[in-house]
């Protein structure tokens, strides 16, 4: 279906392009999966998980316009890409009228993709920043981290060996108030690498609670409060 030039492999977590840099090139999904990552003050925002089959990068071709969104590889991708000449000889086939509208659909494509990272910013804005002890069982055995900053539904974990998008985990929260820790069933809503723990913003993960019961919701809630009195 698409006229492939070239193809280039992934691995985890490895940018394909980055926010900011320029279109030349048109990429569809060999295997794997290729997350569009919206930088929103500094924070990483997921916008989409892209699976085979999927093309992208198509923006920024038809609209001449910077990349709105850095494209990053989730586990081993392999990506083709699409002949840049013939992509132009289509283009060149369509009236001067519907290339001006690809263009300006192209604009309001770009419009509504950072509206939709801007909304999932705003709906993490009650987060409070507070550290508290937590652990939790990773690959490597169980793990003791401190959060960064804490909600009524997720939080953010500082840590230099984050936990995959999408994994599940029981995390044990260690509250000020001296009682038994909450454990938390949470999904890894996404990450944050990096092996300087100080940078800014540092590396970690984004979790968002899965399982949790009321008493625990309650204390949790409870603290939060604390730091918004």
């Amino acid at each position: 279906m698409f006229d492939v030039s070239s193809e280039e492999e992934f691995q985890d977590g490895q940018v394909i392009f980055d926010e900011g840099a320029s279109g030349d090139w048109v990429y569809v999904i060999d295997s794997g999966s290729v997350e569009l990552v919206k930088n929103v003050d500094g924070e990483p925002v997921v916008i989409e998980t892209l699976q085979p089959g999927d093309v992208f990068g198509e923006m920024a071709f038809m609209a001449n316009m910077p990349r709105s969104v850095t494209a990053r590889a989730r586990g081993k991708t392999a990506v083709g890409i699409i002949d840049r000449d013939s992509l132009s000889t289509e283009l060149n086939k369509l009236s001067g009228g519907f290339r001006l509208i690809l263009q300006r659909l192209a604009v309001r494509l770009k419009a509504a993709t950072e509206a939709a990272a801007l909304c999932q910013v705003r709906r993490r804005e009650n987060r409070v920043a507070k550290a508290m002890s937590v652990s939790f069982k990773s690959h490597a055995g169980l793990a003791n981290a401190f959060t960064e900053d804490v909600c009524g539904g997720g939080m953010f974990i500082r840590t230099t060996s984050p936990l995959p998008k999408g994994e599940r985990l029981l995390l044990h929260i260690n509250l000020p108030d001296g009682g038994d820790a909450l454990k938390i069933g949470c999904e890894v809503a996404w990450q944050r690498t990096g092996s300087n723990p100080a940078a800014k913003p540092p590396p970690g993960m984004g979790l968002k609670f899965v399982q949790i019961s009321r008493t625990d919701q309650e204390r949790l809630r409870a603290e939060i409060q604390k730091g918004l009195d």
